[in-house]
């Protein structure tokens, strides 16, 4: 696999490419946001195999990582792990509305970026489709409606942009409101795996879609078991 690791510091870029390398993947080092944007043009990689995943440093010297990221977003569908020092959530956060696939704090164990990356590569190797049900089907929770074969979510008619795992996860919940999904099923139909630390990655997409679609109690959270979606209330109230 071919990976683009934008990273300022060569010492860093050079010790993990090492690592990279011993795990088989041919690595691409862009030390900036500009050399990033160029690497990823489809002019640049005529030829070549493209990106499996890139690896996006938030503390570039030329520009932030996060606007990275969304130029990155308009020129490629490849997955990208933001490896960074911002640890609070409201960064994990901002990072995946804007395009990240996940989200890696620095210092981290080697195994487990290695680890992640081969999960992102897996969830785009199958596709994109979640779950089973008619895929014809759009699906309706009052003002939510999510459809499945356009991947298009809209609140009161108006689109709400999501990741790509953010739709995932919305559109498992939604085709069983009210079900409670366990944090393990949900990180091993979504994430399609099924290792621990993804849980974090999934608290934060959780919130992130809830900021998305301005309705905190759409999803609710089982205290030790995981989520569901609640279904809003229809039909005719008592006594009309």
């Amino acid at each position: 696999m071919r990976l683009l690791l934008v990273e300022d510091d060569n010492h860093v870029a050079a010790a993990l490419s090492a690592v990279l390398a011993r795990h088989g993947f041919t690595v691409v080092h862009a030390r900036n946001g500009e050399e990033a944007l160029h690497s990823v043009l489809p002019a640049k990689n005529e030829g070549k195999p493209p990106f499996g995943v890139i690896l996006l440093d938030l503390g570039l010297p030329d520009q932030d990582g996060y606007q990275v990221c969304g130029k990155i977003r308009k020129l490629t569908s490849t997955p990208v792990i933001m490896v960074t020092a911002r640890s609070d959530v409201r960064s994990r956060i901002h990072g995946l509305n804007i395009g990240a696939d996940d989200y890696v704090v620095k210092p981290y164990d080697t195994g487990e970026l290695l680890a992640r990356i081969h999960a992102v590569s897996r969830r785009t190797a199958a596709g994109d489709d979640v779950g089973p049900g008619p895929e014809e089907q759009a699906l309706r929770l009052g003002a939510v409606t999510v459809e499945l074969p356009t991947r298009r979510v809209s609140v009161d008619g108006e689109t709400v942009q999501l990741t790509r795992k953010e739709f995932d996860l919305l559109a498992l919940l939604a085709q069983r409101p009210g079900v409670v999904f366990r944090r393990e099923q949900i990180i091993s139909e979504v994430w399609r795996t099924s290792w621990e630390g993804t849980g974090r990655t999934l608290e934060v997409h959780v919130a992130s879609l809830r900021s998305k679609l301005r309705m905190p109690s759409l999803i609710e959270t089982v205290r030790g078991i995981g989520y569901r979606l609640v279904a809003p209330v229809s039909g005719v109230a008592a006594g009309d």
